[in-house]
């Protein structure tokens, strides 16, 4: 009898992560030139030592429908570069007003306000051009990259995270129904998320029932993935989480917990992360690290 191969999810996300952040510290400028105070500022988010979670579900996706996970790095690289700006102004006093992200002391903690503020704008823009990375249109057709593009802005815009966190503080000390979390939900954090897995899967070839699928596994472990973060905030620690926990009760933010309550709540992301699963059903051992993933994004105590 052959013995079941088990995935292991810890070192493949220990590998991409290591891809990723080769690849990040090869395409960001050194904080040099008149601009050196800005570069620095952006280089020091964007090291702070996060995840990578969205290029790896980038790569992921590319290798679900049998890509390379190396032919997208640059988007995948420029979806980390969208997260961090959005954390950076996320923090911002005119947001959230934190004091610490990974560990660390906020952007404008270190840089002041304004630097801060300019630095999220540089990493935004400067994914942007690494989508329209020349090495990139050179293996993957240009229609198809424009359509990646597209998708991306949409999920980054009004449309997607930014109005996500902006109906997200105008509900801070409110009483929302349901409609209203689950807004915020999907569209400040599941947005991006989804784009990123679907991403990989366009750029790599993906077609039809492939897409459809996968995106249907993205929008699930969205939601998945902010709703864990609402229970961290509540039960997490500090420490491990390196930013400080019980912050949403202080703000009165909408979050599931608020709404739902823990009991709830957990059992709503057990049900995504089941449907997301599900999902994938018609892919084979090539989609096992999203299966895994899956999985992590509830099991993560950061």
């Amino acid at each position: 009898m052959t013995n079941k191969v088990v995935f292991d999810l810890k070192g493949y996300l220990t590998d991409k992560k290591a891809i990723v952040d080769k690849a990040l510290r090869k395409y960001f400028p050194q904080p040099e030139g008149p601009a050196a105070d800005v570069i620095e500022a952006m280089r020091y988010s964007l090291f702070a030592g996060g995840k990578r979670l969205r290029p790896i579900l980038c790569m992921a996706g590319a290798e679900a429908v049998e890509g390379s996970a190396i032919d997208v790095l640059p988007v995948a690289c420029s979806l980390e570069l969208i997260h961090t700006y959005s954390l950076i102004h996320d923090d911002l006093p005119a947001m959230d007003d934190d004091a610490l992200r990974r560990g660390k002391p906020t952007n404008h903690k270190v840089f002041g306000e304004a630097i801060a503020l300019l630095a999220g704008d540089g990493l935004l823009t400067e994914a942007f051009h690494l989508l329209a990375d020349e090495e990139l249109a050179a293996r993957i057709p240009p229609h198809v990259i424009l359509k990646v593009i597209r998708m991306i802005a949409g999920a980054a815009g009004y449309g997607g995270m930014v109005g996500g966190q902006a109906v997200d503080i105008q509900w801070e000390g409110k009483t929302a129904d349901f409609s209203v979390v689950e807004y915020i939900h999907t569209h400040k954090t599941g947005a991006m998320i989804t784009a990123s897995v679907t991403s990989g899967a366009i750029l790599a070839g993906g077609y039809g029932w492939q897409l459809q699928d996968i995106t249907n596994y993205g929008e699930k472990i969205g939601l998945a993935f902010q709703i864990a973060d609402d229970i961290l905030d509540i039960e997490g620690d500090s420490i491990a989480m390196g930013k400080t926990a019980g912050a949403d009760k202080q703000k009165e933010k909408t979050t599931y917990p608020a709404v739902l309550g823990l009991e709830k709540s957990r059992k709503a992301q057990s049900e995504l992360v089941k449907s997301a699963i599900h999902s994938l059903k018609k892919f084979d051992r090539g989609a096992e690290p999203l299966r895994q993933l899956a999985q992590y994004i509830i099991e993560r105590n950061k």
